[in-house]
């Protein structure tokens, strides 16, 4: 019976998350087009360390490190509907930004892709504060 039970909860808890999906990231934004065509008013979110932000960033980025995003939201304005474009340094640390944002009632998030790491090995411009 327990074990039933177990299988139960198991199979409603999955139920439950299917149904309750909620808003998620929109998609993804290639650096090309980031570079080209960046969505208007959009703010790009850089959530690495201050270290990592300071060695070189996406031009234009604000650096809020990915366990502060919580805590300092208020800093990404009031316009829970304008564009972020999220990054880190190769997409786990982003991730976890991302589903803070979204709990705090951000709707457009767009992650950016392949991260810092890519946006580096292919040469893109960096800055420095």
């Amino acid at each position: 019976m327990k074990a039933s039970l177990i299988v139960g909860c198991l199979a409603l808890t999955l139920l439950l998350s299917a149904c309750d999906q909620g808003p998620s990231v929109v998609g993804s934004l290639s650096a090309d087009a980031l570079l080209s065509a960046p969505p208007a008013n959009a703010l790009i979110l850089d959530v690495r360390t201050t270290d990592e932000f300071a060695s070189g960033h996406v031009p234009g980025a604000i650096n809020i490190p990915y366990d502060e995003v919580g805590m300092r939201v208020e800093e990404l304005g009031s316009d829970r509907d304008r564009t972020l474009v999220v990054y880190c340094e190769s997409g786990g640390r982003a991730g976890k930004a991302e589903a803070t944002l979204l709990a705090s009632g951000f709707t457009n998030l767009v992650h950016l892709e392949g991260d810092m790491r890519a946006w580096r090995s292919e040469g893109r411009p960096t800055a420095k504060p």
